[in-house]
């Protein structure tokens, strides 16, 4: 599936070329999938990690609207503690074990060679991650696609989680381009929406074949992988 969205005056520059890719990291990039495996090594059925990530960004979220701007380390931690109060277990060496899967999660099948290609084309590729850059960085270098990132950046440097409009805002400062010349690439349609009421072009990389929910901003492209975008954004002009 690639398409262009067909939702109103962003149709004529949905193929524009952009200048910067900004990339969200968790579930985007990164395969959370065996962080449930973890939850099962210390009692916790792995259903629930999909239900305590879920958490972990509506609290973000709920601190956002307020003005704050909590750690998602610390804040993922402290939704741990809660679930594994039934459990009876060690709380914090579970708490630890499962956070430090986010020190060996994987790439989707399609992330190395799909950066590989923007990276080629000329196109100028960062992060933008509710999460750490030190986690950023380490899925990088594992995979080495570290060199083909420009830089690193995550909501602890600006004013508030995505989807608030400053943090897009911070990273188009950071690299010191015009929204209308940088692309924001996510799986989570709320990133989408965020960024492009901050201005920003995007696609959403739909690997499952979901529908798009129809209460937020659509995408200006969807694609089913990072090599799908690749194919599709307009070659440089010569």
């Amino acid at each position: 599936m690639t398409h262009l969205s067909t939702s109103g005056p962003r149709d004529q520059g949905a193929a524009r070329r952009p200048s910067l890719i900004i990339f969200d990291v968790n579930e985007t990039l990164s395969d959370m999938a065996p962080v449930a495996t973890r939850f099962s090594d210390v009692g916790l059925p792995e259903h629930l990690a999909t239900t305590w990530f879920a958490a972990l960004l509506r609290d973000g979220f709920a601190l956002t609207v307020t003005a704050d701007n909590p750690s998602f380390a610390e804040l993922a931690s402290d939704g741990l503690r809660l679930l594994l109060g039934e459990v009876g277990t060690d709380t914090e060496r579970a708490v630890a074990h499962i956070m430090g899967g986010f020190a060996e999660l994987p790439v989707h099948a399609d992330v190395v060679a799909g950066i590989r290609a923007l990276s080629d084309a000329g196109l100028r590729l960062v992060t933008l991650s509710n999460g750490a850059t030190t986690v950023a960085q380490a899925l990088f270098n594992r995979n080495d696609i570290a060199s083909c990132f420009e830089t690193l950046l995550s909501v602890q440097d600006a004013p508030a989680w995505k989807p608030a409009a400053a943090a897009y805002h911070h990273a188009l400062e950071a690299c010191q381009v015009k929204a209308e010349d940088a692309m924001l690439v996510a799986v989570h349609p709320w990133d989408i929406h965020g960024a492009r009421k901050a201005g920003l072009a995007t696609c959403w990389i739909n690997r499952s074949g979901t529908t798009y929910p129809s209460m937020f901003l659509p995408a200006d492209l969807q694609a089913s992988s990072l090599n799908e975008l690749a194919a599709l954004l307009p070659h440089p002009p010569q």
